[in-house]
């Protein structure tokens, strides 16, 4: 079986459509960016610096900075720098940074998802979304970035673990490739991940069980009270506490995950930002056939009205969301 490359199928994929090729060489980009990011995750506690909280001051998203998020961050707009992207917003920085005035895309990153992680060599990973872009349309950087989810051109995410792996889509499926070391290059490992539409398995903080809402407690209530319970079957629970982990686990063997809003100060709104992590995971989640919502709404539907808004957020196998919607 002929092996496929990253720069195999996106060159396939764009053909000599202007915005496509854009696209491509972004997401390329970000590989690149990401392979970097990944040697470094790797280093682990021989780089016990970069576990360690930056200053005293929290980043754009009101979460604690820790060094290798900045660098992470850095490394990012240098690769990006190099590709058609107008604009970058982070996780980790207040407004949007620029880039390539003529560029036709802008991207929106979280650069190092599941950083509290950093020093239990936990999987982490940088999540990302491709928006088009014009600068007739959208003046302001901002609002290019302030479209709905649903004008996604691709999306997808990284993770740093055993494997450096990047999940996918171009708007037509959701692919996995997997990093070669021996060629260095990316290898497509996935042509088309289909996440099973029913689960038994669920993945929330259940530890925030006494701040939860009414809707949130009933459906884990009735969960735990397995095949005796309304549901009639028996489920498992898994939480790595870093997304893109909990989320390549569910593109894997299916399941859901819950991150809601709950009675905590700050918390009402949840604590996923919805560009930067919602949206591109919603993306890639519904190209594989599963479903996201923030338990009443799609999220590709939500309109956003700041780059670093807050949202809960529910994804994974289609009927099991739909369960869960039920609930709200």
């Amino acid at each position: 079986m002929t092996e496929v490359t990253l720069q195999a199928f996106l060159d396939d994929w764009a053909g000599a459509d202007p915005l496509r090729c854009a696209v491509a060489a972004t997401v390329e980009r970000l590989a690149e960016a990401g392979v970097a990011i990944a040697e470094l995750v790797a280093r682990g506690p021989l780089a016990e610096d970069f576990g360690k909280v930056r200053g005293e001051e929290a980043n754009a998203g009101g979460d604690a900075q820790k060094e290798l998020d900045v660098i992470a961050e850095e490394e990012l707009v240098d690769a990006l720098g190099r590709a058609p992207v107008a604009f970058m917003a982070s996780e980790e920085s207040e407004t949007p940074i620029p880039l390539d005035p003529h560029g036709r895309v802008v991207v929106a990153v979280d650069p190092l998802d599941g950083s509290s992680n950093i020093d239990t060599n936990v999987s982490i990973g940088t999540i990302f979304s491709i928006l088009p872009y014009d600068l007739e349309q959208h003046p302001d950087p901002a609002a290019a970035l302030l479209q709905k989810g649903s004008a996604q051109v691709a999306a997808g995410f990284l993770i740093y673990g055993p494997a450096t792996v990047l999940v996918s889509s171009l708007g037509e499926g959701t692919q996995v490739f997997v990093f070669d070391h021996d060629t260095s290059t990316f290898i497509l490992a996935r042509a088309r991940v289909e996440i099973p539409a029913a689960t038994k398995e669920y993945g929330i903080n259940q530890s925030n069980v006494r701040h939860w809402a009414k809707p949130t407690q009933a459906y884990i209530d009735d969960c735990l009270a397995g095949k005796d319970g309304p549901r009639a079957k028996d489920f498992n629970m898994r939480w790595v506490g870093s997304l893109v982990a909990d989320a390549f686990r569910i593109f894997t063997r299916g399941g859901v995950y819950l991150y809601p809003g709950d009675s905590r100060k700050g918390y009402a709104d949840g604590r996923l930002r919805l560009i930067y992590e919602a949206n591109p995971v919603a993306f890639v989640t519904e190209q594989a056939g599963g479903a996201a919502t923030d338990g009443t709404t799609r999220i590709l539907d939500i309109e956003p009205k700041h780059i670093h808004q807050r949202i809960p957020l529910v994804f994974g196998s289609r009927e099991e969301v739909a369960h869960i919607a039920g609930y709200y």
